[in-house]
């Protein structure tokens, strides 16, 4: 009984706030586009190619389908809004990372040493140049950010068409 009591008791201390019945636990979208089978190092070429072409720029959310975080961000950009102002600016890659040891290739050849967290986002400028290096390690709340604030983090980069 007294077990009983001191487990109900621990419940009692955990906000409401922090239980969700959602299976994704939160009011974001979610979305899984990480193929563990990609050739990653193809798929930033081609989207620089093109980025280069259409004078766009580059996003590679490397993360994973294991990550919450990573899933968020992804079931954001698939949302109306965010297609709608990121598709004409960016070319999007998802880079699977598995579980921070995997296409590690990616990261250093833009100048990031190491994921720390995923998903780490990098922002290149067609022509490979990383323009987002102090933030972009720094996503690993990506479930946790409001749309707005993605939203508007997104937008800064992109270039003007």
């Amino acid at each position: 009984m007294r077990f009983l009591l001191l487990a109900l008791a621990g419940l009692a201390l955990v906000p409401l706030s922090a239980v969700s019945a959602e299976p994704h636990g939160g009011d974001h979208p979610e979305a899984r586009p990480f193929d563990q089978e990609a050739d990653a190092s193809a798929l930033i070429d081609a989207a620089l190619a093109r980025a280069q072409i259409a004078e766009k720029r580059v996003i590679a959310v490397m993360g994973a389908n294991w990550c919450h975080d990573s899933r968020g961000l992804a079931g954001w950009f698939a949302e109306p809004r965010f297609d709608a102002m990121l598709k004409p600016k960016y070319e999007i890659v998802y880079v699977d990372v598995g579980y921070k040891d995997r296409n590690i290739d990616i990261a250093k050849r833009f100048g990031v040493k190491a994921i720390k967290g995923t998903p780490t986002v990098l922002v290149l400028s067609a022509d490979g140049a990383l323009l987002n290096r102090r933030s972009a390690p720094k996503w690993r709340n990506a479930a946790s950010r409001t749309e707005e604030d993605i939203f508007t983090y997104f937008a800064q980069f992109s270039p003007e068409l």
